[in-house]
């Protein structure tokens, strides 16, 4: 049976303070969250090593926003996969839209950055998905077919999560229909050729929505955003029914 896993993604947002103030509301909500449901939380590099020691013996596990593919080396404002690891990182989110939007993020890339996550024993959440441009032109299919094939070359299918996240989606407010990203989602399973493998939806998930998302047979979690920053919220969707 495929993992459910549901990671919340704080992009730019909590100071270390604030963290620790997210975590002392959320975490006791985890009481009653099933013990087979994975729950990761997507946070700044700055707030890494504070997260590490409070979530220390917990359940949830502690992602990074993004990874160099060099284990060291002249790259100004990098962060190596060795060094989230000994920052206690068990994931790390690859090939975000707002990556390939705003700081030149491309398959390529993406490639090398998976790949070098898997080889420190980091787990990637590939990211994948479509713009508005691209759905008019019916080209939903074509882009993220591409976007697996280049991104994955080379790529342990059985140490990865995807994420599907349409990006006209993202922080507008707008969600996918959940029966089409119930069928993009078992478009990408179709090709990944593993059933195995978890796949999230990302996109304007909220607490009055979460449970009908879920509730599609392909969709294994949610990629969330702005409600993750909220413990409640986030808390909601973590115990989705």
């Amino acid at each position: 049976m495929r993992r459910k896993v549901i990671a919340g993604n704080w992009k730019m947002y909590k100071t270390q303070a604030e963290a620790q103030d997210f975590l002392h509301g959320f975490m006791p909500h985890l009481e009653k969250t099933p013990e087979e449901r994975e729950v990761i939380l997507c946070v700044p590099f700055t707030d890494l090593s504070i997260m590490s020691r409070n979530l220390h013996g917990s359940r949830v596990r502690l992602a990074a926003q993004n990874v160099h593919w060099a284990t060291e080396g002249a790259y100004t404002g990098e962060v190596s996969a060795p060094m989230l690891v000994e920052m206690g990182v068990s994931y790390v989110v690859v090939g975000h839209s707002e990556r390939r939007q705003y700081f030149g993020e491309t398959d390529e890339t993406v490639n090398k950055r998976l790949k070098a996550a898997q080889a420190a024993g980091v787990i990637p959440i590939l990211c994948v998905g479509e713009t508005k441009g691209q759905r008019d032109a019916d080209q939903t299919e074509t882009v993220i077919l591409q976007q697996l094939d280049e991104g994955l070359v080379g790529v342990d299918l059985s140490r990865l999560v995807i994420a599907y996240e349409p990006v006209w989606a993202i922080g507008t407010g707008d969600t996918c229909e959940t029966l089409e990203a119930n069928r993009v989602i078992g478009l990408i399973r179709k090709q990944l050729k593993d059933g195995d493998v978890p796949i999230q939806y990302g996109g304007s998930v909220k607490p009055g929505n979460v449970d009908e998302i879920m509730a599609q047979p392909e969709i294994d979690g949610a990629l969330v955003g702005g409600a993750s920053l909220e413990p409640d919220s986030f808390a909601r969707i973590v115990n989705y029914q």
